[in-house]
């Protein structure tokens, strides 16, 4: 998979953070204000199963397995969704990507350039607080205490190394992301609007 010509001047930022850091919330944010278009992969897939289409049907099979779907594949949707979007796209929020920093190398290679990284810099004490809190009205199942605290090592073990990486890069822009949604979206602002 070659990087789409037209994509390497567009504006990219990966958005990470841990379970309930409040990505979303943020990235909502920042689509009203700055015209960004938010892409999360996990709403890419659900999108293309539910399409029906021959990835769709590729896709439904391989999650049916309990297998994960193949990077290339993940990397090809997120492209063409951009693509797609290119002409009334300000820059995109790449949400919950990279996990691991082997997708953030291949995703600027076989993709686009990544301008920053936001990291949501949040405590594990008030992400599972803010996740139990959804659980009282999300019916997820994976907003259970044991499940959260599976979620966050899993996200601090993969995800480190590619918030370490994109630092040493001077990409990384950490927000603590503690206080109240206004306070937070104050502190993005500040980092986009540089």
């Amino acid at each position: 998979m070659a990087p789409v010509g037209d994509l390497q001047n567009a504006r990219c930022i990966f958005v990470v953070g841990g379970p309930g850091s409040g990505k979303g919330t943020q990235c909502d944010r920042i689509v009203e204000k700055y015209g960004f278009t938010h892409l999360s992969t996990g709403d890419l897939l659900r999108a293309e199963v539910a399409s029906g289409s021959d990835r769709g049907k590729e896709l439904t099979a391989i999650m049916e397995k309990g297998d994960l779907v193949p990077l290339d594949t993940v990397l090809a949707m997120l492209r063409d969704a951009m693509v797609a979007k290119l002409a009334t796209s300000k820059g995109f929020l790449i949400d919950g990507y990279p996990r691991e920093l082997d997708q953030g190398k291949r995703f600027e290679n076989d993709v686009a350039p990544v301008s920053c990284v936001l990291y949501f810099e949040v405590s594990d004490e008030t992400m599972t607080a803010r996740l139990l809190k959804r659980a009282e009205t999300s019916g997820r199942v994976d907003d259970n205490e044991e499940t959260i605290k599976k979620r966050l090592k899993t996200f601090h073990n993969l995800t480190q190394p590619v918030i370490d990486y994109y630092a040493s890069q001077g990409k990384t822009n950490a927000i603590k992301a503690e206080g109240t949604v206004d306070e937070i979206f104050a502190k993005v602002q500040e980092v986009l609007d540089k």
